[in-house]
């Protein structure tokens, strides 16, 4: 996108004028906003943000549009806060990391197993050391969401349009709804929750990757919980940075199997945008680790070819792993159910 520099270049303009302004004072809204993490034996993922801006307000029934236009933006309109020294302990490990030029941070650790409790593990991110007049006071616990050994499978899953009516297609529709929908009244696909429920079992963990930004971390945790989706952790991107926050799906995609390499999986999507091509390399790449791809129909031209250009020759290469194309979440069901994924 051609726009996305010139963007770029003015979001780290503002920054660097803002910092400079501030640079010696202690941040009036210091926050260490956790994005959750993952991960096992082979090793755990820890992800967040460093802000200084006050927690977002959670939703309310009955609210106005207004509150929930103004919750949104506050997400967007964010002070990040770049070089801040922090310490992440998770079980019996820790590990300094330092939040980059947007505030993002990921830690990589390495506990003992037996540190670690199924399905969640709580750890913790504070200040390393003082830093602009605050102390390790300021902490934030960090959910780490840790395979039980009973699992059968990992279910990992896009989330616009394939478990909540988004319209990516539609921007416009798309916008409306990202601003002026909250977590109560957004709406999942009918039979989405039931379905995951029952493919997590309990036991199965469940992993939701997504291109949608961090921004909208908070109002995605609320929105599985309110609908009673399987939890598990959230894996989105920052849509104009060059940090660690933007990460590619095929490359979250690729540490969550890494991080559970006994786990086989199945994938999740929708037919409009990527996920097709994505998860077709990913079936390539891991042979054997995928047991289905569901990919939900949600093209506004379904005769347009792009999914069967994707599928083509799939059986030459990958006639052990069932790719459907599903009308809605009973045909998922169905099929998922003649394999015994539930």
């Amino acid at each position: 996108m051609r726009l996305r520099p010139h963007l770029v270049a003015a979001e780290r303009l503002l920054d660097s004028v803002r910092l400079r302004a501030y640079r010696t004072r202690p941040p009036a809204h210091f926050r260490i906003e956790s994005y959750g993490g993952h991960g096992g034996p082979h090793g755990v993922v820890v992800r967040g943000r460093v802000l200084d801006d006050p927690p977002a307000t959670e939703a309310e029934e009955g609210e106005g549009v207004g509150a929930a236009v103004r919750r949104t933006l506050a997400g967007f309109v964010t002070h990040e806060l770049p070089g801040v020294p922090l310490l992440v302990a998770v079980g019996d490990a820790t590990v300094e990391v330092e939040s980059d030029g947007e505030g993002y941070f990921t830690a990589r650790l390495q506990p003992d197993e037996a540190s670690l409790v199924a399905p969640v593990t709580v750890g913790r991110v504070s200040l390393a050391r003082p830093w602009r007049g605050l102390t390790g006071e300021h902490a934030t616990p960090v959910d780490v969401h840790v395979t039980s050994p009973a699992g059968r499978f990992g279910v990992l899953s896009d989330v616009d349009d394939t478990i909540l009516e988004t319209g990516v297609q539609r921007l416009g529709l798309m916008l409306r709804q990202t601003f002026t929908g909250s977590a109560l009244t957004r709406t999942p696909f009918a039979g989405a929750p039931e379905l995951y429920r029952d493919l997590a079992a309990g036991v199965n963990p469940c992993f939701y990757v997504s291109s949608s930004p961090w921004n909208l971390h908070g109002f995605l945790a609320a929105f599985l919980r309110h609908r009673a989706f399987p939890l598990g952790p959230l894996l989105l991107r920052d849509l104009l940075g060059t940090a660690a926050g933007r990460e590619q799906k095929h490359g979250r995609i690729r540490e969550v199997l890494a991080l559970h390499p006994h786990l086989p999986f199945v994938l999740l999507g929708d037919s409009g945008e990527h996920d097709p091509q994505v998860y077709a390399d990913v079936v390539r790449e891991h042979p054997g680790r995928v047991l289905a791809v569901y990919i939900r129909e949600v093209r506004l031209d379904p005769g347009d070819g792009r999914v069967e250009a994707v599928t083509e020759g799939w059986d030459a290469w990958a006639a052990s792993v069932p790719f459907v194309l599903a009308a809605d979440s009973d045909a998922v069901r169905r099929h998922a159910a003649s394999l015994g994924l539930l």
